[in-house]
């Protein structure tokens, strides 16, 4: 017979069996004298009978009318009754011995017991709130040091070159920011810095837009026409963030993005076909093409977000149906497996060369499919769905055109294709050029559409597609923070390339000695810069938000970490770096707008309350801006 202990399951069928059921000395006596031998020997003499019927009622005499005095009132089981007196119980030797034998509680395994055990100490743990309010805090921080190296060297330029203490215009001399963080000290409650930050859009903004130069369509586009509309929106509706109303009225914001959109809308209606030129010239305004005559695909399909919340603010169809002819002219196109080129000609329409990628020039291409279909909310089952259809299809050609495993240790990464599908693929990451960190993000939120997993398969709302692309999602974050933690700094190179079977190059590994992964990511020299870039912040953000992963918090706080020991620069701002591989790292005179804008905010969030921007009423446009989904918060 096993000896282990009984399955909860069964303890109420095998309690009541005679093998373990107690018996009372009572009925130990009388089963005794009425059965067997005994019984037939008191039944043939009267005599017998009588012995036996003294014998019991003696027992039972003593048993009614005698007490212990070893036992005093307090070593009784007692309680109160409705007047106060207690009654008590087992005071008699007749009621120990009457009295049923306690129930046992069920034995759980010990494997049952183990998680038991673990599951009430982490919920015990009474700093875990606490320790992310501080990192929070940390962040916040931070965000606060880099716009005061801005504001002290560069206030009013594109951007801040930390170690020289000078601004420099590398974006068309908006500000760019400026903007760019606005809604980030929003979202933080930096009341000062949105006041400042506020008023300089008040006062110099619209003059900058009437009489700058050349800008570019795409970059303008998501940093200063998103910044603008977002301010906007949180100015107005304050979802769920505790905003002073300091700065200027919004109006004052959504009027300078419509100025801005308007001399935008010239790369539309300059070109030739639906697909617009890269370049314009806000003064005139005029636009004209690439030197190369080409686009990028990732830039005249990450426009949509920003002009379709416009068109619903301003009430002008106008910027909506402009952006939203590009989309709908590239579903005609050919495409490989979902799959497009990286470039595309405005005077032909048609897409450019082979090379597939989602990194740079391909990566938001991809991204604003799923999110302007998730951006029209109750509408998007209408005449949007092609949108969906597109991202589906495109994430079915990842799977199979462009994922792959590294050796030793089986780090999924997607490759690229530089020469198109009927070449084999190359070894590298796309874009670490770390910006192909997004996808991780991407394929999590087009999952769940922005609700926790636990509560899609509680609804039953994820078919098998969902699930591949939330395991992918999941397994790409963990090659992305591996790309940091492979590195001696912590943080990750621009781009990183796999050791496969079929490629391999030695003595190019992070400078980590204690990674696991070491062998697995190849660094090389040209490729070892780090950008600040937010991309892999923001999957980890989304899939916290999704997941409730604690380790993505974990993972999010060890590059926060890095960001503070190597990017700091004491005097104000952060830096980029020109190795991640040596230490101390050689450092890069510039810090992008999106530190502020993108990378600081998503760590912001991802350490923060999920309540604040959830991920089903908003939609982060690709510089992180967050943007209202249709018909799940109050217009204004």
């Amino acid at each position: 017979m096993s000896n282990k202990s009984l399955p909860y399951s069964m303890k109420d069928v095998h309690y009541d069996n005679a093998k373990f059921r107690q018996r009372s000395f009572f009925k130990v006596i009388t089963q005794t004298l009425f059965t067997s031998k005994v019984k037939r020997n008191c039944q043939s003499c009267s005599t017998g009978k009588f012995l036996a019927l003294l014998l019991i009622f003696g027992l039972a005499y003593l048993l009614f009318t005698h007490t212990s005095p070893a036992h005093s009132a307090t070593d009784r089981l007692g309680v109160k009754n409705k007047e106060g007196n207690i009654t008590t119980y087992g005071g008699s030797r007749l009621g120990k011995l009457l009295r049923k034998p306690p129930r046992l509680p069920p034995r759980l395994p010990p494997d049952e017991k183990v998680r038991n055990s673990s599951l009430s100490l982490e919920r015990e743990k009474p700093n875990a709130g606490s320790k992310w309010t501080a990192r929070q805090q940390s962040v916040k921080e931070a965000f606060i040091h880099a716009w005061s190296g801005y504001k002290k060297y560069a206030m009013g330029s594109d951007e801040l070159m930390p170690l020289s203490k000078q601004g420099v215009d590398g974006l068309g001399g908006l500000g760019a920011t400026i903007v760019d963080a606005l809604d980030t000290a929003m979202i933080m409650g930096v009341d000062e810095v949105v006041s400042e930050a506020g008023s300089w859009i008040e006062v110099n903004l619209l003059d900058r837009i009437t009489h700058k130069g050349q800008v570019n369509l795409f970059e303008t586009t998501i940093r200063v026409l998103g910044g603008l509309l977002c301010a906007y929106h949180l100015s107005v509706r304050e979802e769920g963030i505790n905003l002073a109303h300091t700065g200027p009225k919004p109006a004052v914001y959504l009027e300078t993005a419509k100025n801005l959109a308007d001399r935008l809308l010239t790369a539309f209606t300059s070109s030739p076909t639906p697909i617009p030129f890269s370049d314009v010239v806000l003064h005139d305004p005029s636009a004209h093409p690439a030197p190369d005559g080409l686009s990028s695909t990732s830039e005249v399909s990450t426009l949509q977000l920003e002009f379709n919340y416009l068109s619903a603010v301003s009430g002008d169809p106008k910027y909506s149906m402009e952006a939203m002819k590009v989309l709908e002219h590239m579903k005609t196109l050919p495409k490989v497996e979902g799959l497009v080129p990286i470039f595309i000609s405005p005077r032909t329409g048609e897409f450019s060369g082979e090379n597939l990628r989602l990194g740079s020039r391909g990566d938001s291409y991809y991204e604003y499919l799923l999110k302007v279909w998730l951006q029209q909310g109750t509408k998007r089952d209408g005449n949007f769905t092609y949108l969906h259809d597109m991202y589906q299809e495109a994430m079915k050609g990842v799977r199979h055109l462009l994922v792959r495993k590294s050796i030793p240790n089986g780090l999924v990464f997607v490759g690229e294709l530089p020469s198109g599908a009927k070449v084999p693929l190359v070894q590298k990451w796309i874009t670490c050029e770390d910006m192909v960190c997004f996808l991780s993000g991407t394929l999590a939120l087009g999952a769940t559409k922005g609700i926790t997993k636990e509560k899609a398969m509680k609804d039953n709302l994820l078919d098998f597609e969902d699930l591949e692309n939330l395991k992918l999602a999941e397994d790409l974050a963990k090659t992305c923070f591996e790309m940091y933690s492979v590195t001696s700094t912590g943080l990750a190179p621009e781009i990183s390339y796999f050791h496969t079977e079929e490629f391999s190059e030695g003595g190019l590994d992070g400078g980590n000695k204690d990674s696991k992964y070491r062998d697995d990511i190849i660094i090389k020299y040209p490729d070892r810069h780090n950008l600040l870039r937010p991309e892999t912040v923001e999957s980890l953000f989304v899939l916290f938000r999704i997941t409730e992963d604690p380790k993505y918090r974990e993972w999010g706080w060890q590059i926060f970490e890095a960001f503070e020991k190597y990017t700091r620069v004491d005097t104000g701002g952060y830096s980029s770096l020109d190795d991640v591989t040596t230490i101390p790292p050689h450092r890069r005179d510039k810090m992008e707008t999106f530190f502020l804008g993108e990378t600081l905010k998503y760590l912001y969030l991802l350490f923060g309350d999920t309540s604040v921007i959830p991920l089903d009423k908003f939609i982060f446009n690709t510089e992180a801006h967050p943007f209202p989904i249709e018909g799940t918060t109050k217009r204004e």
